[in-house]
């Protein structure tokens, strides 16, 4: 083998042959490897999948179920009481009354077995009188005894009649008599008196 001697710049001749790396030359490179493989750690230590897990994630809010209302109970209206037959002034009401006199009357006046509704001093000549009782048979009685004429109706209490002016029906073993009073002819009361005895025999 054919050795190739060379000469340095410093005069020093070297052959063609490497020499080995000293120790402070090795230094850097082993750093660099130390590094390297610090680096290939870390990366194969990291999680490879970046979902998160269920324990990672806040844990959801669960909301508070109220109770079910119940819906408000609607006031219920309280049930029309009974009329007492021996109440003739709630026999008969300040609507009726006006009604029948066709015109506005004053408040109800109660006298014992009796109910009168005046007409107003501003208004035309009107009253309503209600008698209930003993005093309503008395009343039929003595239009019977000066032999006004009274006319049967049916379907009104157990017995009822007409004349003008007035009607009497007996409901509950008890006579009801209602008397109008108006300026015009008596035929124009019949009807209307015949209606409202129905209206009140239907509801005692």
């Amino acid at each position: 083998m054919t050795r190739t001697r060379t000469r340095t710049r410093s005069g020093r001749r070297t052959d063609g042959r490497a020499r080995p790396l000293s120790a402070v030359a090795m230094a850097p490179l082993a750093l660099v490897a130390v590094l390297a493989l610090q680096g290939c750690n870390a990366i194969q230590n990291q999680d490879p999948d970046p979902t998160p897990t269920a324990s990672d994630l806040p844990s959801p809010t669960v909301p508070v179920e109220e109770p079910p209302q119940e819906p408000a109970e609607s006031p219920t209206e309280p049930s029309a009481s009974p009329v007492a037959v021996g109440d003739p002034c709630g026999i008969v009401s300040q609507e009726e009354a006006e009604t029948l006199a066709d015109s506005k009357l004053n408040p109800a006046a109660p006298l014992d077995e009796t109910c009168t509704y005046t007409g107003l001093a501003s208004g035309p000549s009107a009253q309503v009188e209600v008698y209930v009782g003993d005093s309503a048979r008395s009343y039929l009685d003595a239009e019977r005894g000066i032999g006004h004429e009274l006319s049967p109706l049916s379907g009104i209490g157990e017995e009822a009649y007409l004349e003008d002016g007035s009607v009497f029906f007996r409901t509950s073993e008890q006579w009801i008599s209602i008397r109008l009073v108006r300026s015009v002819p008596p035929a124009e009361t019949r009807k209307p008196l015949e209606d409202l005895a129905r209206t009140v025999a239907a509801r005692l």
